[in-house]
């Protein structure tokens, strides 16, 4: 059941006071129709802003003998997408989890109503929303969406350019959301594909000028309402296409989308509902979407998923013997007669438009099948299934998401597609079946290259001919998340927020094949992997063991989450009780109280993206699942949930956010995490934290909300 809960900051579109009339944060922009295509604008930035009072002074400076410089200022995709999936999760989810009202958190009262509070239910979880509108409607890393297939074919079908069916397509969105369609805003750069890495600085200074008056002082940005001054340089863009990339992308877009078109809303007060049946958007007064503005952001994320996964569906799939893009098949596949797989990195040569960027050729770069490519598409193909599934047979699906998907405004799946059988399924271009296809292929895909069955243990990268050898515990671990998520969602249980929720699942082959699995690789982590302090191994190598070096945070931070999954998935305590002991062997030897952070590989403490979002997840699974119960023969001090929040607090303070502002991880911030534009106010930093605000930030011109590697230093 969906908690209906009063969203104050959630999905950052929610209505701030300018004087005495309420506008949205998309403030009226009198565009008309063939002025809409430029717009389209999806921030999730506004969050109060403007109609929340004056802020309260950040963090206690207190003079640091720790540094966390900035190592490179390289936007690596994977990594922060990853990263943000994790703190998304991490965030409000896990705060109102353990019984936090949602609507006391509020930007404006840093650390209220607690440290950890405000750190998980306001920082972690949108900067993890910032980030993600960065990569796929401000900065145009990837190719334009008005040249995505279902975009296209639409336009085809109708007899229109392509623009204009993507103006007629966004207006459509807005009506089944009760959003005004001019309200949307300009110059937005919606992605369908986004490349693996570029340079997050602005090529142009920002239009920080006010656009309308807020409270007590504060304002709107004109940057909120058109975002034609946040590119990035194209020239520095990486322009190739890797699973993991766009399949993390993809990751972020599925939880914020389930979190945004999870419910439904009335038309006339914007109140949230929870959706009884898939037909209430019948009644004229409510609406798709928890809220307008909310359903609206839900909406573009939706569109841009569909087009991805139609794109990836019939454009990115390789056959290795062939060496030539096939079309994913899904249930028709079989892997055992050739192979059909994403490969690791396809080079796109753009066509010259920097408006409407599409791309003139693509050629495959690195054809290995990489495991962590396919764990990072198998997870969010997975959460996008429980979002779009229309099978008769599962009963689960939330009522809000079959309104979605029932015709309007997506199209329902051929009826052959949701019944009980797969002999008679039909090739389709609605979501539910394009993603499936992708879904069972890239499963099919996991099982044969990178399962090794006589082993137990899912092995690094396939060549296109053979499986290696190697075994990393970090992509082996969240290979098992992965599975969890696909095992539920094959089943027809709940993922997204509510993948912890108990169901009675269908119990399909593919979930059976897919427990089978999480429970020989979680025995083999067991079996083989710890030392005897609790460390687990960096991977193994069939017939040679475990790796030699020293074990690295990675490499714990996997095996928690993975034979965490393992717990949640088959209920066996073992696997809890496993992943307590590597999370206490990780605090007791990695631990350091000085830095505040976890060493990474022996002495050091070098953080990227990935190893920030696997901390972020590691705590989490101690607070919500580890931590000390009452029938817990022993109660760890490391494991006491206090003591997991302290860390969580300290690592965000000292990593994420830095000690000073030209240090952490995150680079910049909006205001909704506190940092409001004032009249008269130029520090760039108006709630005086370590994090500037997007203007100010390293560069020239500023630089986007996003994670850079740093290297934490004692001593300076």
């Amino acid at each position: 059941m969906m908690k209906v809960k009063t969203r104050g900051i959630t999905g950052g579109m929610t209505k701030v006071s300018t004087g005495e009339r309420k506008y949205p944060f998309r403030v009226v922009m009198s565009l008309g129709l063939a002025s809409v295509l430029a717009f389209l604008s999806g921030c999730g930035a506004a969050e109060q802003a403007a109609g929340t009072g004056q802020a309260e002074n950040g963090k206690t400076k207190e003079k640091q003998a720790v540094s966390v410089p900035v190592k490179d200022y390289t936007f690596d995709t994977a990594g922060n997408m990853f990263a943000y999936a994790e703190f998304e999760l991490s965030g409000e989810p896990m705060v109102e989890a353990l019984g936090l009202d949602l609507d006391v958190l509020d930007p404006a009262k840093v650390d209220k109503p607690s440290v950890f509070d405000y750190t998980a239910g306001i920082e972690s979880y949108e900067y993890s929303e910032e980030a993600m509108y960065e990569v796929v409607e401000k900065s145009g890393l990837g190719l334009h969406l008005v040249n995505a297939p279902v975009i296209k074919r639409l336009a085809q079908q109708a007899g229109k350019k392509e623009n204009e069916l993507l103006a007629q397509r966004f207006v459509e969105l807005a009506d089944t959301v009760g959003y005004a369609p001019e309200e949307i805003t300009r110059n937005m750069y919606p992605t369908f594909i986004e490349y693996s890495k570029g340079d997050p600085h602005y090529i142009q200074p920002v239009d920080t000028g006010k656009y309308a008056d807020g409270e007590n002082g504060t304002y709107i940005p004109k940057y909120q309402v058109d975002f034609a001054s946040l590119r990035w340089n194209r020239e520095k863009m990486d322009k190739t296409l890797t699973p993991a990339a766009y399949g993390a992308t993809f990751l972020k877009q599925a939880l914020w989308a389930g979190d945004f078109l999870g419910g439904t809303h009335k038309k006339d007060t914007d109140e949230e509902l929870e959706a009884k049946t898939s037909t209430d958007d019948k009644d004229p007064n409510i609406r798709l979407g928890v809220s307008s503005v909310d359903g609206m952001q839900g909406m573009i994320l939706a569109e841009q998923m569909w087009n991805k996964a139609s794109y990836i569906r019939d454009s990115l799939f390789y056959n290795s013997q062939t060496g030539k893009f096939e079309k994913a098949t899904g249930t028709a596949y079989d892997p055992k007669k050739q192979l059909v797989y994403l490969p690791h990195a396809v080079m796109v040569t753009e066509n010259g438009d920097k408006e409407y960027t599409n791309a003139q050729a693509l050629s495959v770069k690195d054809p290995r099948s990489i495991l962590k490519d396919q764990w990072l598409m198998l997870w969010p193909a997975a959460e996008f299934f429980g979002m779009t599934d229309q099978r008769e047979a599962n009963s689960n699906t939330n009522p809000a998401f079959r309104a979605v998907y029932d015709g309007k405004p997506f199209p329902a799946a051929p009826k052959q597609n949701v019944d009980s059988r797969t002999d008679n399924d039909v090739a389709g271009n609605d979501p539910f079946s394009v993603n499936r296809d992708i879904l069972l292929q890239v499963f099919k895909n996991i099982e044969v290259m990178h399962w090794n069955g006589k082993e137990g243990v899912f092995v690094t990268e396939h060549d296109g001919k053979q499986q290696g050898q190697h075994m990393d515990t970090f992509d082996a671990g969240y290979t098992l998340e992965s599975l969890r998520i696909f095992q539920r969602a094959i089943d027809g249980l709940p993922v997204g927020y509510a993948s912890g929720d108990d169901a009675k699942g269908l119990g399909t082959e593919e979930g059976k094949a897919s427990l089978a699995m999480i429970r020989k690789q979680a025995d083999f982590l067991i079996a083989n992997m710890m030392d005897e302090s609790g460390l687990v191994a960096n991977g193994w190598t069939i017939g040679k063991g475990k790796d030699p070096e020293a074990p690295t945070l990675m490499a714990q931070t996997g095996a928690i989450r993975g034979l965490t999954a393992a717990f949640l998935a088959t209920k066996d305590e073992k696997y809890r009780d496993a992943a307590r002991k590597i999370y206490v062997a990780m605090d007791k030897k990695m631990w350091d109280p000085e830095a505040k952070a976890y060493k990474t590989s022996g002495d050091k403490y070098e953080y990227d993206a990935f190893t920030a979002g696997a901390v972020s997840g590691a705590f989490r699974m101690a607070i919500a699942s580890l931590h000390n119960v009452a029938s817990d023969k022993e109660k760890l001090p490391e494991l006491e949930r206090k003591t997991v929040i302290s860390r969580y607090v300290d690592f965000y303070d000292r990593v994420i956010d830095g000690p000073a502002l030209d240090q952490g991880m995150q680079v910049s911030e909006f205001w909704d995490t506190g940092d409001f534009y004032k009249e008269g106010d130029k520090s760039g930093n108006t709630d005086g934290d370590n994090v500037p605000q997007i203007q100010a930030g390293h560069g020239q011109h500023g630089i986007a909300p996003v994670l850079v590697p740093v290297e934490v230093k004692k001593g300076n």
